[in-house]
């Protein structure tokens, strides 16, 4: 409980953030969905407008709640600046990797990258900043490592789409653990360098036909297909949404963070994993074949593991503290 906080306002706050942590969980386990959506518009396309999008969603909100002077000064420390810039590149290369592999019909191995990226962010915090493992964490990542090792002996292939997804974000997990920033301030600075870059790419290729108004029908030089609605132009504006549409779990994760505990946190994140699993092979019909159930077992296994080492920590950590 936090000091000066009477029981009855420390439950209103745990429960406000316990259901901001199940509805971003929820948001981002369904947002599969609307990448299908987008379809035709290719996943090069996309991904540029979504840095952007994001990058102008984020200016808003940061400027309108922390003021332009803020922002400003955020810039005048270089490291910082730098760190914001390789940050950026990684979360950009991962959610490249990410829409592509959904609208390319890859959702199952998306899934078994984000159900072993704890695992492999708690190896990067032991080999980067020294932190102690554990022996219940240890056997999670024997479990994990075995998954892998099984499915490329499995299927002779390398999982690449799953530890590309899995590494990009633990080495950008990595790179920002000691920057402490909030939220819209962070991601604003990991996208707006990178937007008119990004704004200039669009141009291009909305001017040259191979961009999302050609996609979707509708030509940029077409007045009348754009007014009338030619095609399928409303998937266009669709698309202009997915700015707020990874702001808004954003926020709701930031709230969550501030008002529940790290270990309620930790194991929340495992539903959108698990929503966007049932999706892809129910609803998206993704194939699903023992190969990657038992993969998917040894994962299972191994993350009850790691969720009990978590819940030891944490329990380790309450009892040292003390009360307010």
């Amino acid at each position: 409980m936090k000091a000066g906080m009477n029981v009855i306002d420390a439950k209103k706050e745990y429960r406000e953030g316990l259901i901001s942590a199940l509805f971003c969980q929820v948001w981002w386990g369904i947002m599969p969905i609307y990448w299908h959506w987008l379809r035709p518009i290719g996943s090069d396309v996309i991904i540029f407008y979504r840095i952007f999008t994001v990058a102008l969603v984020c200016a808003i909100i940061a400027v309108a709640k922390y003021g332009l002077p803020a922002l400003i000064n955020e810039m005048s420390d270089r490291k910082v600046v730098l760190k914001y810039i390789v940050a950026g590149a990684l979360v950009s290369v991962n959610w490249s990797i990410y829409i592509w592999a959904v609208n390319a019909d890859h959702m199952v191995q998306c899934c078994i990258g984000y159900y072993i990226e704890p695992v492999v962010i708690c190896l990067f915090g032991t080999l980067v900043f020294k932190e102690k493992m554990g022996k219940m964490k240890i056997t999670a990542l024997v479990f994990a490592g075995a998954a892998v090792v099984y499915i490329i002996a499995y299927y002779r292939e390398f999982p690449g789409i799953a530890l590309s997804l899995a590494f990009t974000f633990s080495i950008y997990a990595a790179i920002k653990k000691d920057m402490h920033r909030p939220p819209m301030i962070s991601l604003l600075f990991e996208t707006v360098f990178f937007a008119p870059f990004a704004l200039a790419v669009i141009f291009c290729l909305e001017l040259t036909g191979s961009g999302a108004l050609a996609a979707v029908g509708a030509s940029v030089t077409n007045a009348a297909a754009v007014t009338t609605g030619t095609g399928e132009m409303y998937k266009f504006f669709l698309m202009l949404l997915c700015g707020p549409f990874t702001a808004l779990p954003l926020g709701l994760y930031a709230n969550a963070n501030n008002k529940v505990n790290m270990f309620l946190l930790g194991v929340t994140a495992y539903i959108s994993t698990s929503i966007s699993l049932v999706l892809s092979i129910w609803v998206f019909k993704e194939p699903f074949d023992r190969g990657q159930l038992i993969a998917f077992v040894f994962i299972w296994v191994g993350l009850v593991f790691f969720t009990i080492g978590e819940y030891r920590a944490y329990r380790k950590l309450s009892a040292a503290e003390p009360e307010s």
